[in-house]
């Protein structure tokens, strides 16, 4: 007996704002896209409507970065964006909004960047917390979407944290992924297992594998 078809998620991130690189804005609400940011969005769209076959349904973070991504990918789709709150950032507590120069002159960054598995955000989400939201979360859109392609919009660690997990990298190597923004990372569901297809993929790269 065969196995049934595995659930591919294509894991977006969402493209780039004024704040890229510069602080961390967490679960701050308001902040949007760049023109740059817009640009990804359209070029990701471009390519994930290019794939053969096409998915069938988007799912994105509540904050409007990653709803601003998701728009043109749906479009080009020709579905609706589903609003996911299981998506979301990483809460960072009362570290949000703190410049990333800031962040790394404190004493907790060397937890945060080599033993993620040990550290909670003050006021916010454990690293391991992250990790059980978001396995849950892609579990159930998986179980809605068996043997189907799905796009699911989010950020940086919550994607890090899904691929890890898919890939069994410890919690405390995670931080070792690139996650670029507007960046597409595939993982394969089936019933044997997760298999990682692609991490930190371009629009393009994406169409030419």
């Amino acid at each position: 007996m065969s196995l049934p078809e595995p659930t591919t998620v294509l894991l977006v991130r969402h493209g780039m704002t004024p704040t890229t690189g510069k602080l961390l804005p967490g679960r701050a609400p308001g902040l949007r896209l760049s023109e740059t940011g817009r640009a990804q969005a359209d070029r990701v769209a471009s390519g994930i409507a290019a794939l053969d076959p096409q998915p069938v349904a988007v799912y994105a973070s509540p904050l409007e970065r990653a709803r601003e991504t998701a728009a043109p990918i749906a479009r080009a789709l020709g579905v609706r964006v589903r609003t996911e709150r299981g998506l979301v950032e990483l809460d960072i507590g009362d570290w949000t909004g703190t410049s990333l120069a800031r962040a790394r002159r404190r004493h907790e960054w060397g937890a945060v960047q080599r033993w993620p598995s040990g550290f909670a955000f003050p006021g916010g989400e454990s690293f391991a917390q992250l990790v059980a939201r978001t396995t849950e979360t892609v579990a159930r859109l998986v179980r809605m979407h068996p043997g189907q392609t799905i796009v699911a919009v989010s950020h940086a660690d919550p994607i890090r944290a899904l691929v890890s997990t898919a890939a069994g990298i410890p919690l405390d190597l995670f931080q070792r992924l690139v996650v670029s923004t507007a960046s597409v990372s595939a993982v394969q569901y089936a019933p044997d297992g997760p298999r990682v297809v692609c991490v930190n993929a371009s629009a393009e790269g994406l169409v030419r594998s």
